[in-house]
């Protein structure tokens, strides 16, 4: 009876301990399927949080879809009081350019299309930026508002310093190898003319201390703009890594200053003067547009480094660039559409203040139009292939991109003037 009921007892022990691990089985089981099912969840949680947030831009994106006209209203107004500044402008240097200090130190004109493009760099990639973080929703708050503003301005004392006493060592150079000679003096006029005003050099013409005095005060306020600049640590990254376009785009622009320079004492291309900062500020203020719209549609629909999946099946071609149902694409054939109307206004303008000293024949406004628009659609095209390179490059277009596309439209406008000024001259005879 004894074994019979050790037997038994130890038959219970072994049910017990099976319901217990089967038991624990169970609840290590159901502990499993509900971490798995929380994973589950969470990931599915996560995606629709993503897809929330692609369909919002979508949304966004549908709603802030422009149509042709949209975009042609709002470029429209700024497009022609900026256009009818350059004429102003190229009235001023046309009257100026008589005057003893260009007469005596011809490279100032080499400085012109540097300094006139450096301003514009300077003014277009601080817009571009500024639009870009209103549309990234970066300058929502007031303070950052301020921040991003005096930040900005430090950026571009310290930029026009540094680089316009460059333009004028580039003028400087250029001239000599030009006149077989270098005057110490006339050097010192053309850094204090690039960092203050054509005036002022005129001024200081026969004074022989004040030019280095007016490029030393300059020099010692870098430091105190550069400290400003970088409170912003996205303009103290500029402020490394963002020389090479401004520097480059100066060289550019100086060659086209060295075509102005030798033309615009040719009788045969007496005009030269006032219209060059009118076909170069176009183009310009044009292909800047065009590159802030492409660098703010990457930075709304991607990161630096990767590219929009469309733009990764299309590399940039004369094709897509004007002729594709894109929003860029428009505003791309908006833009090139614009430049007729716009210089025929502007040349219209310039006859009505009789600048140039010459007269607009058919023959001059039909070359003078078949250039400007030559020169933006060339420069529309490069805007894609840039923005796209710079954007697969990790580099922010906004800061690398502009400076480029101006100079090379500085240096399109003042050749492609000075071709329409030969076959006009080939055309007529005088």
């Amino acid at each position: 009876m004894k074994g019979e009921e050790v037997r038994q007892r130890r038959k219970e022990g072994r049910t017990r301990n099976g319901e217990r691990s089967r038991h624990k089985a169970k609840s290590k089981g159901k502990h499993r399927e509900s971490r798995l099912g929380s994973q589950e969840a969470e990931d599915v949680s996560l995606h629709a949080q993503q897809k929330l947030l692609a369909e919002e831009k979508a949304a966004m994106a549908k709603v802030k879809e422009e149509s042709a006209v949209s975009i042609c209203l709002q470029v429209l107004l700024p497009y022609l009081l900026a256009g009818l500044g350059m004429v102003l402008a190229g009235m001023v240097l046309d009257y100026v350019q008589h005057w003893d200090v260009f007469q005596t130190i011809t490279e100032v004109f080499i400085l012109v299309p540097a300094l006139v493009g450096l301003k514009g760099n300077l003014e277009m990639t601080l817009a571009s930026r500024l639009s870009t973080a209103a549309n990234t929703g970066q300058m929502d708050d007031a303070h950052k508002q301020w921040k991003m503003a005096t930040c900005n301005l430090a950026l571009i004392q310290v930029q026009a310093t540094v680089v316009g006493l460059l333009a004028a060592v580039a003028a400087v150079i250029l001239g000599a190898i030009s006149k077989g000679s270098l005057e110490l003096s006339q050097a010192a006029v053309l850094c204090a003319s690039s960092v203050t005003t054509a005036f002022i050099a005129a001024l200081s013409l026969d004074m022989k201390y004040l030019s280095p005095l007016i490029c030393v005060v300059f020099i010692i306020m870098i430091p105190l703009w550069v400290a400003i600049a970088k409170q912003s640590p996205s303009l103290a990254e500029v402020l490394k890594s963002g020389w090479q376009p401004v520097i480059v785009a100066m060289s550019i622009s100086s060659i086209g200053g060295l075509i102005l320079d030798k033309t615009v004492t040719d009788p045969n291309f007496e005009g030269m003067a006032v219209f060059t900062p009118v076909i170069n500020g176009v183009g310009g203020n044009l292909v800047a547009i065009q590159a802030s719209r492409i660098s703010t549609f990457l930075h709304f629909w991607s990161k630096p480094g990767v590219l929009p999946y469309k733009m990764k099946q299309n590399w940039p071609n004369p094709c897509t660039t004007f002729f594709s149902s894109e929003v860029n694409s428009k505003s791309a054939r908006v833009l090139f559409f614009l430049v007729i109307p716009g210089h025929l206004v502007f040349l219209y303008t310039i006859r009505l203040l009789q600048g140039g000293h010459m007269s607009l024949s058919f023959t001059f406004v039909m070359f003078y139009l078949m250039a400007a628009l030559l020169q933006v659609g060339i420069l529309l095209y490069v805007a894609e292939v840039i923005v796209h390179l710079m954007w697969k490059k990790a580099l922010d277009p906004d800061n690398f991109s502009i400076p480029y596309l101006t100079a090379l439209g500085d240096l399109l406008g003042t050749g492609f003037l000075a071709i329409c000024f030969r076959l006009v001259w080939l055309v007529h005879g005088v």
